[in-house]
């Protein structure tokens, strides 16, 4: 339970018990990650469906606004730096390393996480108006299998902190995380996607960032969380 405790401290705002760990026991909280992404959920689709007793709009922003509120925007940033990254790279590696490194926020960075807050309360719309509740809980268990993936798989694009997670996650954490995401897939039948949507952001990384980093994950999350809630009310639209 300790994991998943710094998992919580690490991935959210949540107050938690103040522990002392190791850089090893830190890294090690990876595995949890998933967990977290269970709390993170339960949250927010508590929170569109005490709102959506207003109204549906009124659900989505507050399920969105706790959203952002709960991650601390963590993962926004990251979809930020990437977007800021390939915008200024012009196939350029250096120069999209030093746009990842530089701590101020760019055109391209406003504008795609102004989009991808747009998205995410209009699809948050339609699920809750559709009462897809379940999906909105499961889609952000399911995009943090995501960093255990990429982990193994990509290689370090930099040393920092996304490095500090190699070789910490066991092919055991992903099995057993992946029965549990087809368990949840009973659920919620558009959660069958998110294994391609995983492999695909990894794919994207790989050839257009180069490996993976602190930013890919978050921004990583990010896109699949959005894929994921655009495959749920598709799914629930079907005729």
């Amino acid at each position: 339970m300790k994991g998943l405790i710094v998992a919580i401290q690490f991935l959210t705002r949540l107050p938690t018990p103040r522990i002392a760990v190791s850089g090893a026991e830190f890294a090690a909280s990876m595995r949890w990650f998933p967990a977290v992404g269970l709390i993170v959920g339960a949250i927010v689709a508590a929170g569109g469906w005490a709102g959506a007793r207003i109204d549906d709009w009124t659900g989505a922003f507050a399920a969105l606004l706790l959203w952002v509120a709960v991650t601390g925007a963590l993962h926004l940033d990251g979809l930020g730096d990437i977007a800021d990254a390939r915008g200024a790279a012009h196939k350029d590696r250096e120069r999209l390393l030093a746009v990842l490194a530089d701590p101020h926020v760019g055109s391209f960075a406003v504008v795609t996480i102004a989009l991808q807050l747009l998205a995410k309360l209009v699809l948050l719309h339609g699920l809750i108006a559709a009462d897809g509740f379940i999906a909105i809980a499961l889609t952000a268990f399911a995009a943090r299998i995501g960093p255990l993936l990429w982990s193994r798989w990509l290689a370090d694009l930099h040393s920092g902190l996304g490095s500090k997670f190699r070789d910490v996650v066991r092919p055991i954490d992903l099995l057993l995380w992946a029965l549990l995401l087809g368990a949840a897939a009973l659920a919620s039948r558009s959660l069958l996607i998110a294994p391609f949507t995983l492999i695909l952001w990894g794919l994207w990384l790989r050839r257009a960032v180069g490996g993976i980093s602190g930013d890919g994950h978050g921004a990583g999350i990010e896109v699949t969380e959005s894929l994921l809630l655009f495959a749920a009310l598709m799914w629930i639209h079907l005729p």
